[in-house]
C-alpha cells in the first residue's frame, strides 16, 4: 500500500468502458481547477477505437479511444490512475489486468456485487506489488484542486459550495460514497475544507481500509487532522483502532460509526452496502465507537454531533498556529452545455432540421398527425401511408387506391429494360443488396421511368391554355423536344400496354374527371397518324391520370398542385414502385448464384 499521497494536479487517468457524464464531470473539475491538462488521458472500450469528443473548458477536444487496456497504458505511459467503470461481472478480470500494467499505479473500481474471491485476488495482488484499490462499490476519490475520480463529490455546485477547487487541510475517508458527499460539505462549512477525500466502498471486503488511508494522511504534510466516516458491519475500524494505539497516528482523528440505530431492531438489519450488517456486538457502531474513543479518536455522542466535533478540532489547530489561513480563490465559470442551457430556459438555439410529415417524440410515432396505432387500427394501405408522408392529408380511398394500383402496374417490366439489367450486372458481381438496386435506380430519368412529371407538366399546361393536339405536338416538335409519354419501343396501335389500359379503365370508373386523361387521348390520336408506336405510354398515363386526382380530389388548390408536379412527386411513384423489382431481380440473381456477367462480344460494334 502506498503511503503517501496518490494524485497530484498532473495525474492522468484511463476510463475504462465509456460513460459520458462521469468523464465530462472529471474534465469540468479539471477546468474549475485551473489544471493545464485533462486528467482523463484515454478512454478503454473493448472492441472500439478512434476518438471521444469532450470538453476540457469552453475547448472542444478530442480524447483517444483504444481496444485493450494493454494497449492504453502504452500510449499513454504517464496515466497511472485506472477508473474501472465495468460491470460487476467483468469488473474483477479488467482490474486485474490493469494491475498488471507497470505504469498503473491505482485502480478505482466502481461496480458493486464483486465476486468476493475476486477481489479477495485483486487485494493480494495490489498489496504484493504496493499498487492501491479503490472499491468495489464505490464512488472514487478526490484530491481538492488537483483530481477526481469519475462521480465523485458530484455536480459542479456541490464541488464549488464544498470548496474541492482548491485544498484545504482535512484528509477524509469513508465507506459510503453518498455520505462521503455529505461530509465533504459539512467539513467546508467547519474548516477550510478538504485535501483528500477517499470512499473506499461498502462491500465486504474494501480494497484499501480505513486504516491504510488515515496512514497515507499521517504522512502528507498538507494534511492536518482526518476525519473518518465509518459503520457497522466487519471489523475494518479495528485496523485504524490499532494504529492509534500504537501511535502510528500522530494528528488528530475525528471518527464516527454510523449504524447505531441497529440496536432498535428486534432483528439483524442490513443497511446498503453488504458490509453493513452487524455479525455480533464488537461489529456494532457502538462498539466500534467505543474502541477508537478508548484509542484516541475524538468520537462525538451522535452523527448530529459530529459536525461540531470537527469545527472545535479544527479551530483548536488554528489556536495552536498548524493551520495557516488558506487563500480564497474564485473559481472560473464552467460553461453551460446547450442542451441543459435550453431547458432551463437561458439560451434559444435555431434547429438544424425542419420536418413537417413525421414526428416520433412521443409513445407512438405519427405520421401528418396520424398516431401509428390508428393507421393500424383502421386498416390503412400502403397508398394511405404515401398519402400521409407525400402529401400530408389523408386522401379518398379511390386516390389511395389509385396509388397502390400504379405501384402495383410499375413494379417490374422484366429484365431487358436498363434498370432491372443494371441491377443483374451488378448483383452478379457480388455487390450486396443496396449497391445493386442503387446501381438500377440511377438508370431512371428522361429516358427510362423518369417522364412522368414532364407527360403531367406539358399535358397540363397544354390542356390548361386550350391547345389542340395539333398545335401541342408540332409546337414541342418545333422546341426539338419529344412529348413525354408519348412513345414505346414495343408497344404500339395494335399492341396496347395492357399497365395503361387497366389504369384508364379504374379512372373512368372511379375518379370525378378525367380532363387530363382524355385530353392525352386525344393527343394520342393525333401522334399514332404520325407513327403506329407513338402510343400513350404507362408514364403518360400516370402523369395524366394524376393530374385528374389532384384536380378531381378537391383537396388541392392549383398552386400545390403545380409544386407537387414541380418537385418530382410522380417520379417518386416510379422510383418506389421499381425499387420492388429492382430488390426482386437481386435476390434473384443471388438465389440462382449467377456468375459474373460479360458481354458478349458477338453483340457489339467494333469500328473505327
Amino acid at each position: 500500500m502506498a503511503t503517501g499521497q496518490l494524485f497530484s494536479k498532473t495525474t492522468q487517468a484511463l476510463f475504462y468502458n465509456y460513460k459520458q457524464l462521469p468523464v465530462q464531470r472529471m474534465l469540468d473539475f479539471d477546468f474549475l481547477c485551473g489544471r493545464e491538462t485533462p486528467s482523463v488521458a484515454g478512454i478503454i472500450n473493448p472492441g472500439s477505437e478512434g476518438f471521444q469528443k469532450l470538453f476540457f473548458g469552453q475547448e472542444e477536444i478530442a480524447i483517444p479511444v483504444h481496444a485493450a487496456i494493454e494497449a492504453a497504458c502504452a500510449a499513454h505511459p504517464t496515466a497511472d490512475v485506472f477508473i474501472n467503470f465495468a460491470s460487476f461481472r467483468s469488473a474483477a478480470a479488467s482490474s486485474m489486468a490493469a494491475l498488471k500494467q507497470p505504469t498503473i499505479k491505482v485502480v478505482a473500481i466502481i461496480a458493486e456485487g464483486v465476486p468476493e474471491s475476486d477481489t479477495k485476488h485483486l487485494i493480494a495482488y495490489a498489496r504484493a506489488n504496493n499498487k492501491v484499490v479503490i472499491g468495489p462499490a464505490t464512488v472514487g476519490g478526490i484530491q481538492a484542486g488537483a483530481f477526481k475520480i469519475g462521480d465523485t463529490a458530484g455536480t459542479i455546485d456541490n464541488i464549488i459550495q464544498c470548496k474541492l477547487y482548491r485544498p484545504g487541510s482535512v484528509g477524509f475517508v469513508s465507506k459510503s460514497g453518498g455520505m462521503s458527499n455529505e461530509m465533504y460539505n459539512t467539513v467546508a462549512r467547519v474548516t477550510d475544507g478538504i485535501y483528500e477525500g477517499i470512499a473506499i466502498g461498502g462491500d465486504v471486503f474494501p480494497g484499501s481500509t480505513l486504516s491504510d488511508h488515515i496512514l497515507r494522511f499521517n504522512n502528507i504534510p498538507q494534511i492536518k487532522m482526518m476525519v473518518v466516516l465509518g459503520e457497522l458491519g466487519g471489523r475494518d475500524e479495528y485496523s485504524l483502532v490499532e494504529a492509534l494505539k500504537e501511535g502510528k497516528v500522530n494528528k488528530p482523528v475525528v471518527a464516527w460509526v454510523s449504524g447505531t440505530c441497529a440496536r432498535l431492531f428486534k432483528s439483524e438489519v442490513q443497511f446498503g452496502h453488504a458490509g453493513a450488517k452487524s455479525g455480533g456486538e464488537m461489529e456494532s457502531a457502538q462498539a466500534k465507537n467505543q474502541a477508537l474513543m478508548d484509542a484516541g479518536a475524538i468520537v462525538p455522542t451522535s452523527f448530529e454531533a459530529l459536525e461540531a466535533a470537527i469545527k472545535e478540532t479544527f479551530e483548536k489547530l488554528v489556536e495552536e498556529g498548524k493551520v495557516s489561513p488558506i487563500k480564497q480563490v474564485t473559481p472560473p465559470q464552467i460553461p453551460e452545455d446547450l442542451n441543459s442551457a435550453i431547458k432551463s430556459g437561458k439560451v434559444r438555439a435555431p434547429t438544424h432540421i425542419i420536418s413537417t410529415i413525421s414526428d416520433d417524440r412521443g409513445e407512438e410515432p405519427c405520421y401528418a398527425g396520424v398516431p401509428m396505432s390508428s393507421i393500424i387500427e383502421q386498416g390503412y394501405g400502403v397508398g394511405d401511408v404515401i398519402s400521409l408522408l407525400w402529401f400530408k392529408r389523408s386522401l379518398p380511398r379511390y386516390c389511395t387506391k389509385f396509388i397502390e394500383i400504379c405501384i402495383m402496374l410499375c413494379a417490374d417490366h422484366g429484365p431487358c429494360v436498363s434498370g432491372a439489367h443494371n441491377t443483374i450486372v451488378t448483383a452478379r458481381a457480388g455487390k450486396d443488396l443496396v449497391s445493386s438496386l442503387v446501381s438500377g435506380l440511377l438508370t431512371i430519368g428522361p429516358r427510362f421511368g423518369g417522364a412522368i412529371d414532364d407527360a403531367a407538366r406539358y399535358f397540363k399546361d397544354a390542356c390548361d391554355r386550350n391547345l389542340t393536339p395539333y398545335e401541342f405536338v408540332e409546337g414541342m416538335k418545333k422546341k426539338g423536344i419529344r412529348v413525354p409519354g408519348i412513345g414505346h419501343r414495343i408497344k404500339s396501335r395494335d399492341n396496347r400496354d395492357k399497365r395503361v389500359e387497366l389504369l384508364q379503365k379504374f379512372a373512368r370508373s372511379n375518379f370525378p374527371s378525367v380532363k387530363y386523361m382524355e385530353y392525352a387521348v386525344t393527343v394520342e390520336t393525333y401522334t399514332l397518324s404520325k407513327a403506329n408506336n407513338l402510343v400513350l405510354n404507362v408514364d403518360g398515363a400516370i402523369g395524366s391520370l394524376f393530374l385528374d386526382l389532384l384536380a378531381g380530389s378537391g383537396m388541392f388548390t392549383k398552386q400545390e398542385i403545380d409544386e407537387i408536379v414541380q418537385i418530382g412527386y410522380l417520379n417518386g411513384l416510379f422510383v418506389l414502385a421499381r425499387s420492388i423489382g429492382l430488390i426482386g431481380h437481386t435476390f434473384d440473381q443471388k438465389r440462382l448464384k449467377q456468375p459474373l456477367y460479360r458481354h458478349p462480344w458477338e453483340d457489339v460494334l467494333y469500328t473505327k
